[in-house]
């Protein structure tokens, strides 16, 4: 065996270890491991020792290993105290739903107090998402570039700051101006995930990454309840400033917030990528693996062409296909609940819309204690979306969860033509926004886990981009088509939604059960690690 073993480190070797499933490797699955001898291949990759003359920590795990990668350091410490410590840091950048949020109860407020008409409320909404859009490919690019953690810091203190300023808007280009800039600062809070995910093991990821999606629901609820506490006392401009408390205390906290350690060991940073990983090791109370942490380095990291080499092309448009539909059906229904409480009915929409015009095109209607006790039931339904989403995307698969949530959204958006009760229109927009935020949820997990490390952010960002697109088209539908029909208003929500499900169902790669690629150059599914050592001659 000894003989063997010589003869083998005599020839070039890549030795593939398999971080996750793949299909190429199903008939393969006795053995985790396979060595495969390739003539005249140099690897690039090159060990690093754990501590330079030092001897090994007796907590260090694995003796038989004499390389590990971040994957596999990340899979044998598990998920524990620093994990639970992430998720709630993470959670409070999340908590930016209520900057989205509050857009559905200052419109009609602005509307009434600076008599503004509908082109106007509609522009105020769409104005954030043009900010997150143009700014969604761009916070991406810094995450990959610069780290997760810098993009993440700047983002939020920029939300923050201008967040609040805007509470001081004295008229309306002004509040026009500091939205958009809070909007393009939200644009960076989804990189909160990559970061987040990059720190999971495999069995916990989409598990967890659903638990922080709690925290956008905790952030909806709230803003609902804080504006019932102080719009009719303080008024708006409090409001606005209130909402911005989940980033003061995510501004106060994210000092604590390691570096990624894949984007460390991708980036050459080896040393600090072991102290993070020594670090976590540690606040879990779990062995790390023996060995030399294997680096790969890459330069050429958020490169806009790797989301479109033949391997990634077809899954990067449909993505964004699916991101659009998500966020123009979630903001689409979010914006139209209002206004259809505010009709008491789908029916009575139309005939209550040539009323108002009837009397002044500028005739506004407050929104009233039961319309906001309405408008947190409907909030709540985040909760049972999560719980639905979390129960189901471990057992049928990312793709398929997709497609339900936006097969039920469309079943319900269609259910809507009906003349139902106010009691019946809350059921169904209960159930329709708990489950297209279950697929928004479903997206989320499945975005950072499809694309590799070197390209996570910038993936992630684009498709946010192409979120915000929707976004920003969705209140043109949802306040101005509606004045003009209210029916076909909803056959645009569910057509998107069914053409969505068709592409959720065509996404060519699965990634339940698969372990994070870390490298753009190396093939899904599969992480190599590699030594290479030459015959004399």
């Amino acid at each position: 065996m000894e003989e063997d073993l010589f003869q083998l480190k005599q020839l070039p070797v890549v030795k593939f270890r398999r971080t996750g499933e793949s299909s190429r490797s199903d008939e393969d699955g006795i053995s985790g491991e396979h060595e495969v001898q390739i003539e005249g291949v140099r690897t690039e990759l090159e060990p690093v020792e754990l501590e330079d003359g030092a001897a090994v920590p007796k907590e260090f795990a694995n003796p038989t290993d004499d390389t590990f990668m971040v994957e596999d350091a990340v899979e044998a410490i598990g998920f524990g105290k620093f994990q639970w410590k992430l998720s709630v840091i993470t959670g409070l950048a999340w908590a930016n739903a209520m900057e989205m949020m509050i857009l559905s109860i200052l419109a009609p407020q602005l509307h009434c107090e600076w008599r503004l008409p509908s082109w106007k409320v509609a522009l105020l909404t769409s104005v954030v998402f043009v900010g997150m859009m143009s700014s969604s490919t761009l916070w991406g690019n810094i995450s990959d570039q610069y780290g997760r953690k810098t993009g993440l810091k700047i983002s939020v203190l920029w939300t923050l700051y201008y967040g609040i300023l805007s509470g001081f808007a004295p008229i309306y280009s002004w509040i026009l101006v500091l939205r958009g800039l809070v909007g393009f600062g939200i644009g960076g809070v989804p990189q909160s995930v990559t970061l987040y995910a990059e720190f999971l093991p495999m069995k916990a990821r989409a598990k967890c990454i659903l638990l922080i999606e709690v925290f956008w629901a905790l952030g909806t609820v709230f803003e609902v309840l804080l504006a019932v506490v102080v719009m009719p006392t303080l008024g708006w401009r409090w409001l606005l400033i209130l909402s911005a408390l989940p980033l003061l205390l995510f501004a106060g906290l994210c000092f604590w917030l390691p570096e990624s350690a894949r984007y460390d060991v991708l980036s050459g940073n080896q040393e600090k990528a072991l102290a993070t990983l020594k670090r976590i090791a540690t606040e879990n109370g779990a062995p790390m693996p023996l060995g030399k942490l294997v680096v790969s380095r890459q330069e050429d990291r958020g490169k806009m062409r790797d989301l479109f080499t033949p391997h990634f092309r077809w899954t990067t448009l449909l993505l964004w296909f699916i991101w659009f539909s998500n966020a123009f059906s979630y903001y689409g229904l979010v914006l139209l609940t209002t206004e259809l409480f505010q009709a008491g009915d789908v029916c009575s929409i139309s005939s209550r819309r040539q009323e108002v015009k009837a009397k002044c095109s500028l005739t506004c209607e407050y929104l009233t204690e039961e319309d906001y006790t309405d408008l947190l039931w409907t909030t709540l339904s985040e909760f049972p979306g999560v719980l639905v989403t979390l129960w189901i995307i471990d057992r049928i698969g990312r793709k398929k969860t997709m497609a339900m949530s936006f097969l039920v959204f469309s079943f319900c958006s269609l259910l809507l033509f009906l003349c139902v009760g106010r009691n019946v229109l809350t059921v169904l927009l209960f159930i329709a926004r708990a489950f297209i935020s279950g697929g928004f949820q479903a997206a989320y997990v499945y975005t950072p886990e499809v694309y590799p490390t070197a390209t996570r952010a910038l993936g992630l960002g684009t498709c946010s981009g192409m979120a915000r697109v929707g976004a920003l088209i969705t209140p043109f539908i949802a306040q101005v088509m509606l004045e003009s029909s209210v029916y076909l208003t909803l056959l645009v929500y569910s057509g998107c939604c069914l053409l969505a499900a068709l592409a959720s169902c065509f996404l060519p790669i699965e990634t339940k059960g698969r372990g994070l690629q870390e490298s753009s150059h190396k093939e899904w599914g599969q992480e190599m690690v590699g030594r290479a050592s030459h015959s004399p001659g």
